[in-house]
């Protein structure tokens, strides 16, 4: 059994991780770079070593040094969050080789995951519905336009060794095809030192649609209900929320076996996501599976009432699943917003620095998983990504009023924030309706919306900061006048 786990990531997702450990009792190590000295994931644990300086390659991409940390602290479980390590095959096998137990996949299927053509060969022989494209790699890009012109522009380039929105470029003629086919060779090359290519076709006003999966190590094999993940920009998500509108409980259910398929055809064990494009017409197309713990996780435990890190735990200690398919209910509404240190009219440029202050909404059905707190820095050197705003309802637009409202109470002094652009989106008709896409910001004009609502912002604030001068300067008014009177008063009485 599990005793002491090394978590080889930092802010937020570790401190998720020693949330959980905590409650089970279970002892924790905590990792650091120059750059998070005094973080807070590296008070909390329970042991806490320093890896590195503040590069990622040199600290929480260091698996020599992580492995080094593991041996000397005792650690027998490592959990690597997502991100950094958290798909890295070899790390995963180097934990293998030393006899460390590592929550999540196996080597071997992280490796068949983290190959989007393997993989998707693994899917069609398993008949799960994958998006037309190129039967195998492609060797150059004169080979990628003799296919894109047959299966039709637009197409999507896509590294098989890209991730997280990164290494894919949307192409309309051959011409950005010969120049895109650069530029995602160079940009895989200098992520992993290798590059291969596929073509996919662009499926248009899509949605991003991932289902939440769990294989443990007896072949018993869930989905966790789905996601909704359409609003993004360059691939990235923004906001999800589950259940999913256009989701109803026939389609989870077709759809939801398709990802049990999908899990027993990688041999994918602990907890992962399968993620889908479903076109206009309402075709689920599957498009990779992410070998971790999903950023938005916390959304489909609101929803499930399971504790997901808990699930990781036991399943690597070789429990069975304590529930069957049937056994799960959804329960009510969530909606995550991924809070990124990002100035939206910089095109969304990372915004970095010390962040003097800081105020986490709270209350009932409001979860903020964050390693913000007053006085600490927003690192240049890590994901934008400072908070995750989830919120709960019994209906949809409970669960959205409450954001709103978290999102008013969420202050965070000293750098850009995304928080008014998701304003401006949850208070969209066409958010409210349901009416989403992969290309929402752009298909709905949302940046000029918020510019407009910015404007009015100011107007507002500004009649208000007006009134607020009359009345006080009215006031002192009354007590000058007050004061004058008194004063009389108690001269007439010498």
């Amino acid at each position: 059994m599990i005793e002491k786990v090394l978590i080889a990531n930092r802010g937020e997702i570790a401190l998720r991780v020693i949330r959980t450990c905590k409650a089970l009792g279970i002892k924790t190590v905590a990792v650091y770079s120059d750059e998070d000295t005094n973080s807070l994931h590296v008070k909390k644990a329970t042991e806490s070593y320093h890896i590195g300086k503040a590069a990622p390659k040199e600290s929480y991409l260091n698996q020599e040094k992580i492995m080094e940390v593991i041996q000397s602290s005792g650690a027998d479980a490592v959990h690597p969050g997502y991100g950094f390590l958290s798909e890295n095959d070899d790390f995963a096998r180097l934990c293998e080789n030393n006899k460390i137990n590592f929550i999540g996949p196996s080597a071997d299927s992280m490796n068949l995951c983290g190959d989007k053509m393997e993989c998707k060969a693994a899917m069609l022989k398993a008949k799960v519905p994958t998006v037309p494209g190129s039967p195998g790699l492609v060797k150059d890009a004169a080979e990628a336009e003799k296919i894109a012109n047959e299966i039709g522009y637009p197409v999507l380039l896509k590294s098989v060794y890209g991730g997280g929105g990164r290494g894919i470029r949307l192409v309309t003629n051959d011409k950005e095809l010969r120049e895109g086919f650069e530029t995602v060779t160079s940009e895989s090359i200098a992520a992993v030192g290798k590059s291969a290519i596929i073509v996919e076709k662009f499926l248009e006003k899509t949605r991003h649609i991932e289902y939440q999966m769990c294989r443990d190590k007896h072949g018993n094999a869930v989905h966790l209900f789905e996601r909704e993940c359409s609003i993004q920009r360059r691939n990235q998500k923004l906001i999800e929320q589950t259940p999913s509108p256009v989701v109803d409980q026939k389609t989870r259910e077709r759809v939801g076996e398709l990802v049990v398929k999908a899990a027993e055809a990688v041999d994918y064990t602990n907890l992962g996501t399968a993620e889908f494009l479903r076109a206009d017409n309402g075709e689920f197309y599957f498009i990779e599976i992410n070998a971790r713990l999903q950023v938005e996780h916390p959304i489909s435990e609101m929803v499930s009432g399971l504790d997901f890190v808990k699930l990781q735990i036991d399943i690597a200690n070789g429990e069975p699943l304590p529930f069957k398919q049937k056994d799960l209910k959804m329960n009510g509404y969530a909606i995550e917003c991924r809070i990124n240190a990002e100035d939206t009219f910089l095109d969304f440029a990372p915004s970095t620095g010390p962040v003097p202050e800081v105020n986490i909404p709270s209350g009932p059905n409001v979860r903020c998983d964050t390693y913000l707190y007053s006085g600490c820095t927003v690192s240049p050197f890590y994901d934008s990504l400072m908070a995750k705003l989830c919120t709960w309802g019994p209906t949809f637009d409970e669960s959205r009023r409450r954001m709103l409202t978290a999102l008013d109470d969420f202050y965070i002094q000293g750098v850009e924030t995304s928080i008014p652009l998701y304003k401006t989106i949850l208070r969209t008709e066409e958010y409210k309706k349901g009416e989403l896409s992969t290309d929402f910001l752009k298909r709905y004009g949302i940046i000029d919306r918020l510019t407009e609502d910015i404007k009015a912002d100011k107007e507002k604030n500004k009649e208000a900061a007006l009134a607020a001068a009359i009345i006080h300067s009215e006031y002192f008014k009354s007590r000058v006048k007050d004061s004058t009177d008194a004063n009389s008063t108690w001269k007439s009485r010498l």
